[in-house]
């Protein structure tokens, strides 16, 4: 019967590969309020007079980020106080 052929054990790595290394940046992800605009297919331009845009801005407002200019031209009050 032949033996195993069996291979010399190799030394463990210790510690942190990464250490010293700069952290790596998260990836860009789009906001509730990009991704309707993007599925919309409003410009930022198009976004004051789009009426779709603005009841869900209306319905989101206190819960997704909409950006304050907009709110300021279609005169939104956000509530600052309330918390999730």
């Amino acid at each position: 019967m032949a033996k195993p052929s069996v291979q010399p054990a190799k030394p463990r790595k210790r510690g942190n590969p990464n250490w010293g290394r700069p952290i790596q940046p998260a990836p860009a992800v789009a906001t509730e309020f990009e991704m309707h605009v993007r599925q919309l297919g409003l410009t930022k331009q198009t976004c004051v007079d789009s009426t779709e845009l603005r009841s869900w801005c209306e319905r989101n407002r206190n819960r997704c980020y909409v950006p304050e200019w907009l709110l300021g031209v279609w005169g939104i009050l956000v509530n600052p106080n309330l918390s999730w």
